[in-house]
């Protein structure tokens, strides 16, 4: 009897060793404003390395907003321009990831862990809502400029602007991912104020924080209404879009300034360009020339903010490219880039 209880004891170890060894690797955003951003990072036998973008697309960063419970897809990025960057002496694990987008776990995914030709130059990057986050902007032109509210007692509430200031800014524009804060004088007007609860806090931030709730708090004295709502703006994150095609990976291309969506004169534009911008959004390669000339979407409306883009064609986003000053150009919108990748994913860049 006690020979046979050994034999299924060591039966059973053997069998929880092998799925312990098959289990799921783990997964990791590194060096984001927050843990739904960052650098993609995966665990092989207890060493944690980085994932190379090569065929890294939307249909990735799904499965791995859903694994970090995470909630939407926001956008991939280029891990590359996470800081601090990943030391040298760390691997890349895995490249080549192709999922579908219905898994619940990046390891489901199919994937090469056989690495030969990626540097962490190329070091995958993505970026989820945050679900965890406690302040917002809204009912601004974008996410990085509005009034300020904060979730307290699960309510979102106004900040009063006799508690602010732009160490305080500071802290906001790092958890949202958008750049330096601007120095701004702007209250709410009747059209922007807030309608619900009044947060009756004064946060003494030192500006160095990463979440607004790291600040040390105390009771403000003023009597505040949504006269004295807080507003605030980032520096807008660089962002564009393809807009008019079948797809958002197809279309006419737009980029974001002070908050408001902008074209881009065609002066200089080539298949270098083209590149950068299908790598940037996640679609893919650029289409051959004598396809997209097959094609043409209707011209833009409004401002037209880049002229005389030149790229290499190595960047991962189209700011590393040389342009004129925002907003200087001798164009008309007859001459707006347009842009056809080979992907067809979802549109996340805004």
């Amino acid at each position: 009897m006690a020979l046979l209880l050994n034999l299924m004891l060591a039966i059973s170890t053997i069998f929880v060793e092998s799925c312990l060894a098959e289990s799921p690797s783990k997964v990791r955003l590194v060096g984001g404003a927050h843990r739904c951003e960052g650098r993609v990072e995966v665990e092989r036998n207890g060493q944690w390395g980085t994932v190379c973008d090569d065929g890294w697309d939307w249909n990735d960063l799904v499965v791995v907003c859903r694994e970090l419970h995470c909630g939407a897809a926001n956008r991939t990025q280029s891990g590359a321009s996470y800081r601090p960057p990943a030391p040298e002496d760390q691997k890349v694990l895995i490249q080549d990831v192709n999922c579908t987008g219905i898994e619940d776990t990046l390891s489901q995914c199919e994937q090469n862990e056989d690495v030969y030709n990626c540097l962490h130059s190329e070091d995958a990057g993505a970026r989820c809502v945050n679900p965890d986050s406690d302040v917002r902007l809204v009912d601004g032109p974008g996410r990085c400029q509005g009034r300020v509210e904060v979730l307290h007692q699960e309510q979102w509430s106004t900040v009063c602007k006799a508690g602010w200031n732009l160490r305080a800014a500071k802290v906001v524009c790092r958890q949202l991912g958008c750049g330096r804060a601007l120095l701004t004088q702007r209250c709410c007007n009747k059209m922007t104020q807030g309608k619900g609860p009044i947060w009756m806090r004064q946060m003494s931030c030192s500006g160095q924080e990463a979440n607004l709730q790291d600040c040390p708090l105390r009771l403000l004295e003023n009597n505040c209404t949504h006269n004295d709502d807080t507003w605030m703006e980032c520096e807008d994150p660089f962002e564009l879009r393809l807009v008019g095609g079948d797809n958002p990976c197809a279309g006419r291309l737009e980029v974001l300034h002070k908050g408001t969506w902008g074209s881009v004169c065609d002066d200089n534009w080539g298949e270098e360009e083209d590149q950068v911008v299908c790598k940037q959004l996640g679609c893919g390669k650029s289409l051959s020339p004598s396809f997209k000339a097959r094609k043409s979407y209707r011209p833009g409306t409004g401002r037209i903010w880049l002229d005389d883009v030149v790229c290499s064609g190595k960047e991962k986003s189209l700011e590393s490219c040389q342009h004129r000053l925002w907003g200087y150009h001798d164009c008309t919108h007859k001459e707006d880039v347009e842009v056809m990748c080979t992907e067809s994913t979802p549109d996340f860049g805004v």
